[in-house]
């Protein structure tokens, strides 16, 4: 495997049940009352879809432009939750493990622009990193964010893992013919993770770091060389986190 794609939400942001209250109380104004255990099940589709699939489990439809105001006013609750959206544990040390060793990765999230530029920032993401948003795309279950991530990337699809937090984020890699991997920091469970097709699940970024050579990954000692260092997973891990 030579590529990452992550997912944003849930797998290096703790940002899941924010957005679940968000979005509860953004559909409780709207008269359409939906306990948070639920939203939170449908987190990681679009705005929209998670909309339009929970009226109409409750015999319910929103026209297209109410659905944008309703999206409109999700984003404006959440920007409330702004103080919680942190790093999940290993959230950086995995990514600048991928840095220092040249692996090629970027983020495919459903979210917009307007509504991630803060967990990018939380992150240390930089402009160097690749970021496709859902602002122009088809989102999850859809697999044209992984598949925009993996062209830009230049990386062939058999290449690549997405790591992701939510069923949702596996189905999509299947679709666009990438294996999955995913991490349960979203609320979704090992087994229900696997059953939806995931190769491995790990507890959290952290857990993944520690077993990054069980995915197969390319670490040549050219790329571990150009880093100034041997390569030895463990003893990099330690060297990382020294450096915290």
């Amino acid at each position: 495997m030579k590529a990452l794609i992550f997912d944003l939400d849930g797998t290096l942001i703790d940002s899941v049940y924010p957005h679940a209250l968000a979005w509860q109380q953004t559909l409780n104004e709207a008269d359409l009352p939906v306990p948070a255990w639920e939203v939170q099940r449908h987190l990681g589709i679009s705005g929209k879809l998670l909309v339009k699939t929970l009226a109409r489990a409750r015999g319910r439809a929103f026209e297209d432009a109410v659905i944008r105001q309703l999206e409109a006013r999700h984003d404006e609750l959440y920007k409330t939750y702004a103080h919680l959206q942190r790093p999940l544990p290993g959230a950086i040390d995995l990514l600048r493990f991928l840095i220092d060793h040249r692996i090629a990765h970027g983020i495919a999230t459903s979210g917009r622009r307007s509504e991630i530029s803060g967990s990018l920032e939380a992150l240390g993401i930089g402009p160097a990193t690749i970021v496709i948003d859902g602002g122009s795309r088809s989102a999850k279950p859809e697999p044209d964010l992984f598949v925009a991530c993996q062209e830009a990337l230049r990386v062939p699809r058999t290449q690549c893992l997405v790591i992701g937090d939510a069923v949702w984020d596996i189905h999509s890699a299947r679709r666009a013919g990438i294996l999955g991997v995913g991490v349960l920091t979203g609320g979704s469970g090992e087994q229900e993770l696997y059953n939806a097709g995931a190769m491995r699940v790990y507890r959290d970024a952290a857990a993944l770091l520690t077993g990054i050579d069980e995915l197969g990954l390319e670490f040549t000692p050219a790329r571990a060389a150009s880093a100034g260092r041997g390569w030895h997973p463990v003893a990099q891990i330690k060297r990382l986190l020294r450096r915290k």
